[in-house]
């Protein structure tokens, strides 16, 4: 269905939250974006024994820390990095609760695999027992690609829709369609909508062995997303969702796929290309060179170079759009030149997705 069957809809971000290599919660972020300090550091071998010398963690992360042991003896680390950024977007500095949840409360998460590390761990186990069913029955949980999501819905009360969507690099523009399906069908009345990836040994090392050479980084982000005529009490609109498109591509380079996305977003929203202000690609390495050099070509280098680069945060996988979106309202919460401005935020998966959103900026 084409965005303007969404028209009357309108939905729209009115707040957001993530946990990154900058730290934990928005304020880090939006710091940590505007200062746009690198977040690479070297790796402790004995806590990552695998193939990478640095990446980009979140800096000093425990599950067991950061939620508390309740409830937390088995949860792996997508899972608490899922389960705390949405914790910080419900909840205020002092920890009250700031965003009632409920029935009409959907969540949308986006992921690659869930946690490459549980799933491994978990196979690895029925290869080395003594028997294939001699398996710790506690991580069976967390090789499932939905976990995540379930373990959100538990923690927070979140009893409306809850998706799992498995885009890769797309994962967060794929989760924000998804989620405006779901509004303008009346199946909630708000949606938590983002994507999670950890970093771990498997991961690296799966990288590793696919040919990446990007420096592999972690993360959440998480929006809260409602129809404009329906924002809960004590929010704004911080930004318009104006369209969503995404398209396969079956060759090693995605320009063509994510150029027919970004027409298509264009024409759905009535916009010009001459009217955007800011073009954000979401690929670091080789994929995002691709993408880089098709939105220069399509907007120029005025638009591709308003916001940091995406290798601040090094290659964080399925969260990376999501992060991407979250990068553009730290900017616009402190330029006042954003003000009212149209967005187009890409992203492209290796493995042959390209997807594109149009945001309008809150005046």
């Amino acid at each position: 269905m084409s965005s303007p069957a969404y028209a009357a809809v309108r939905p729209v971000i009115t707040a957001w939250s993530a946990v990154s290599p900058f730290g934990v919660g928005r304020k880090f972020f939006v710091d940590g974006v505007l200062a746009g300090q690198p977040t690479a550091a070297p790796l402790d071998r004995e806590q990552w024994p695998g193939p990478d010398e640095q990446a980009c963690l979140v800096p000093d992360f425990s599950v067991k820390e950061v939620l508390g042991r309740k409830g937390t003896r088995s949860m792996d680390r997508v899972t608490g990095l899922a389960v705390s950024t949405i914790g910080q977007l419900l909840h205020d500095a002092d920890g009250n609760r700031v965003v009632r949840t409920g029935e009409e409360s959907a969540l949308v998460l986006g992921t690659t695999m869930g946690s490459a590390q549980s799933t491994m761990d978990f196979v690895r186990d029925s290869f080395t027992g003594g028997q294939p069913h001699h398996v710790d029955p506690a991580r069976m949980p967390n090789s499932v690609m939905n976990c995540a999501a379930g373990q959100c819905a538990i923690w927070h009360q979140l009893r409306g829709p809850n998706t799992t969507l498995a885009g890769g690099g797309a994962a967060g523009l794929l989760s924000l369609d998804y989620a405006r399906r779901l509004l303008h069908h009346g199946r909630a009345g708000q949606a938590l909508v983002g994507a999670a990836e950890e970093y771990s040994t498997a991961r690296a090392w799966l990288h590793r062995h696919s040919g990446g050479t990007t420096v592999l980084g972690e993360g959440c982000a998480i929006l809260l997303v409602e129809p404009a005529a329906a924002v809960g009490e004590g929010r704004r609109p911080l930004a318009e969702v104006l369209a969503v498109q995404s398209r396969f591509y079956l060759d090693a380079d995605p320009r063509r796929a994510l150029a027919a996305s970004v027409r298509d977003v264009l024409t759905d929203a009535g916009v010009r290309q001459e009217e955007v202000w800011a073009a954000v690609g979401s690929a670091v390495g080789e994929p995002g060179e691709h993408e880089h050099a098709q939105l220069r070509a399509l907007f120029g280098d005025a638009a591709v170079n308003r916001m940091p680069g995406a290798d601040l945060l090094g290659d964080t996988g399925a969260a990376s759009s999501a992060l991407r979106i979250a990068t553009v309202l730290s900017v616009a919460e402190r330029s006042a030149e954003a003000a009212g401005k149209l967005v187009v935020l890409s992203a492209v998966d290796p493995y042959g997705t390209a997807a594109c959103a149009l945001l309008r900026l809150a005046d």
